[in-house]
């Protein structure tokens, strides 16, 4: 059994790799990631920013539709555009203080190191996003 060892050995048929060619794809594979990391941090801010800026817009959406289904109440709270149809993304805060010819609905973010973590609209629909 050894003697077949030595022998395949002397005739250059020993298979694996060398130390070398594990150095190499192990610092490709550092090279990959190097890049890969930053990039998805960016993918994730966008996402968060993505998302506060729909939620106000959702929560512009109900707040009209409650305040055409209920003429009577001038200024509707987060409970009440939850009726509507509004429920906030996680670690998202609505507040509201919009009527049908002032007002803004404010949609804070969690924790996610945006540089406006603040979406706002008002009440005729125009945005103030918030920006990565």
């Amino acid at each position: 059994m050894i003697m077949g060892k030595s022998l395949s050995r002397l005739q250059g048929k020993e298979e694996g790799f060398t130390l070398v060619e594990l150095l190499i794809v192990v610092a490709i594979i550092a090279i990959l990631a190097a890049i890969a990391i930053p990039q998805f941090s960016q993918y994730r801010k966008r996402g968060y920013v993505a998302m506060l800026n729909a939620d106000a817009k959702n929560a512009y959406t109900a707040a009209q539709a409650f305040l055409i289904d209920n003429p009577t109440i001038t200024t509707p709270t987060i409970a009440n555009l939850a009726t509507a149809g509004y429920t906030p993304s996680a670690q998202v805060t609505a507040t509201t203080n919009m009527t049908q010819s002032s007002g803004t609905i404010t949609i804070t973010g969690g924790p996610w190191g945006l540089t406006t973590s603040v979406a706002i609209i008002d009440y005729n629909g125009s945005i103030t996003p918030a920006a990565p």
